[in-house]
Parts: C-alpha cells; sequence; structure tokens
C-alpha cells in the first residue's frame, strides 16, 4: 500500500511538472514562430513561385513542440490521431493522451479513497485510461454508419450530374454542397485537395484514408479504373449504386439472423450487476463480503475481467462481415 501511494504521489507531481514545462515551452515556441513569420516577411521578394502555390497541412500530434516531436516516432499516436480525425474530434493525439492520462489518475486516487484496496485501484486506472478511447471508437463508428447511409445518394448525385455534362471535378463540388454532413465535408476536402493542383488519382487515395470504408473502396477503385481505361463513367457509378444498396439490403438481413446472439449477449452482460443490485438491497449481508473482503476484492477483479472478455468473444461471433 506505501508503494501504491508513493507511485501516486509520484503520478500527479510528474503530471505538474509536465504541465508547467509545457506552458513554458509553448509560450517559448509562440515566440520562435513570430520571428520565424517577420524573417520570412522581410524575404519575401526572395521567394520562388512555387513556394507560394505549396499545399499546407496541419499534421501536428500536438501544439507543444517537444512532445510533438516525441510523439511522431510512434505510429500508435499516429493511429490514434487518424482515429480521432476519423471521429470527427479536431483534438490531437497529444491532448488526448494528457486527457486519458489525468482521468486514470483521477480514478485510481478516488478508488483509493474508496476502497484502500490496490487491485481495485488498478482496474479504475486502467478503465479510466481506456474509456476516452472506446468513447472515440464509438463515435468514429458512428459517423462511418452515417457515411455508408449517404454514399449511394452521393453517388447517384454524381452519376446524373455527369449525365447533365458537367466534368467529374465540377460534379465533386456539387456533391459537397448536395450532400448532408459528415459526408459532404469529405467529399469537399476531396475537391479542394485536386483543386490545389494534387493528382485526382492521390486525392481520391486520401478519401480512402480518410473513409476507410469498403463502398468508398469499391468508388475509388472504379473511378481509377475508368480514368486509365476509359468507359461510361455514369453508368459506372449507376451499377455500384445499385451494388451498394443490395448490400445494405444483405446487412439487414443478417442483422435480423443475428438478434437471438444480440440479445443474448445483453442478457448475459446484465444479469451479474442486475443480480448484485437486487440482493444489495434485499440481502445487503449476503453481499457485502464482496465489496469489503480482500477475498471478495479479488473475485469481483476477475468477474469483471471474464465478464469484458466475454463480451468482446459474443460480439465477434455475432459479427458477420458482408
Amino acid at each position: 500500500m506505501p508503494i501504491l501511494i508513493a507511485l501516486l504521489v509520484f503520478a500527479v507531481v510528474a503530471l505538474v511538472t509536465f504541465v508547467a514545462a509545457t506552458l513554458i515551452d509553448q509560450r517559448s515556441a509562440q515566440a520562435r514562430l513570430i520571428k520565424d513569420r517577420l524573417a520570412t516577411a522581410e524575404k519575401a521578394p526572395e521567394r520562388e513561385v512555387e513556394d507560394e502555390s505549396a499545399l499546407l497541412r496541419d499534421e501536428q500530434l500536438s501544439q507543444i513542440p517537444a512532445l510533438d516531436t516525441l510523439l511522431r516516432r510512434s505510429q500508435r499516436v499516429t493511429a490514434i490521431q487518424d482515429s480521432l480525425l476519423q471521429a470527427g474530434m479536431r483534438m490531437r493525439a497529444g491532448n488526448f493522451l494528457i486527457v486519458c492520462l489525468v482521468c486514470g489518475v483521477g480514478a485510481a486516487v478516488a478508488a483509493f479513497a474508496f476502497t484502500k484496496n490496490p487491485a481495485i485501484t488498478w482496474v479504475a486506472m486502467i478503465i479510466a485510461i481506456v474509456l476516452p478511447y472506446a468513447l472515440v471508437s464509438y463515435r468514429r463508428q458512428k459517423r462511418f454508419e452515417k457515411i455508408e447511409e449517404l454514399f449511394p445518394e452521393a453517388i447517384d448525385t454524381l452519376a446524373r450530374a455527369v449525365r447533365a455534362g458537367h466534368a467529374f471535378t465540377t460534379a465533386l463540388e456539387m456533391i459537397a454542397n448536395e450532400v448532408s454532413e459528415p459526408l459532404a465535408s469529405e467529399f469537399r476536402q476531396l475537391f479542394e485537395e485536386q483543386k490545389f493542383g494534387m493528382p485526382v488519382r492521390d486525392a481520391l487515395m486520401n478519401l480512402t484514408d480518410r473513409v476507410p470504408l469498403m463502398d468508398v473502396k469499391f468508388f475509388v477503385t472504379a473511378v481509377m479504373l475508368q480514368r486509365e481505361t476509359g468507359g461510361n463513367i455514369a453508368e459506372i457509378l449507376g451499377n455500384l449504386s445499385s451494388v451498394i444498396r443490395e448490400r445494405f439490403k444483405i446487412q439487414r438481413q443478417v442483422r435480423v439472423y443475428t438478434a437471438q446472439g444480440r440479445m443474448t449477449m445483453a442478457l448475459l452482460m446484465a444479469m451479474p450487476p442486475a443480480v448484485v443490485g437486487i440482493l444489495s438491497v434485499f440481502a445487503p449481508d449476503f453481499v457485502r463480503p464482496l465489496f469489503h473482503d480482500k477475498i471478495g476484492h479479488t473475485l469481483l477483479v476477475a468477474s469483471l475481467t471474464l465478464q469484458t472478455v466475454g463480451y468482446f468473444v459474443i460480439r465477434r461471433i455475432i459479427r458477420i462481415q458482408v
């Protein structure tokens, strides 16, 4: 127990020191940025035309220069930044990791203050650290589901625009103005990238990176093949829209067939907390050792772990890819 208290004190002191150093480093970084901008403005006549036409993107993982340099060495942190962007969140990966750390330390302190049990403290800290990432994954999934729902409509709009005589790039702008969010922002970025000089092929590949869905990959593949080999793009897009709608129909049928498995998962996940809650009301002496005895704490942690593993196993069984 003294070791756990020492670790918590160390984590709090390290966090405070890091925040203070961050504020100082950020102020000095802003001063350096202002000096660089002034120097660039003084040397404006010496710049070449190519420098002015460069298309720059903000790919910082953190606004803190030292932390940004450190985070760029990890591919996992870059993947977290991609997940944040795909979830529609403007938070940077560095700030997100700090939020996870603060949540973990806060949950550990609160759990230790109430239970005085190291096992529950560690479990609470791990859950609090993982919980923000679970929220990001949930928002990312819901955003992708909305994009999948709107994608056939966007393809039909693109096909109608091409049939009406508009160029493919002009039709992309029409989709960005007519289709609902969040799909409109993705097509708007696609249009702007090719508008500022990026090849259409590269802009389409960036779209698949931002939205790694099967339907989007089909669309990009069809468009690139048509641009390389020729063909009626309107007819190709119309057939692709029909295929995507048929795929949605099959997915709904699969969801009906797996309804029993999903109901079983919900029942198995809700039964243990419900039983503990009912016994806590009608037979508190029977449940009290589970929360006040060391063996009860161990059993509680083991049951939560096994229940979590069971949730992911059942979810993997009933999740059928179409």
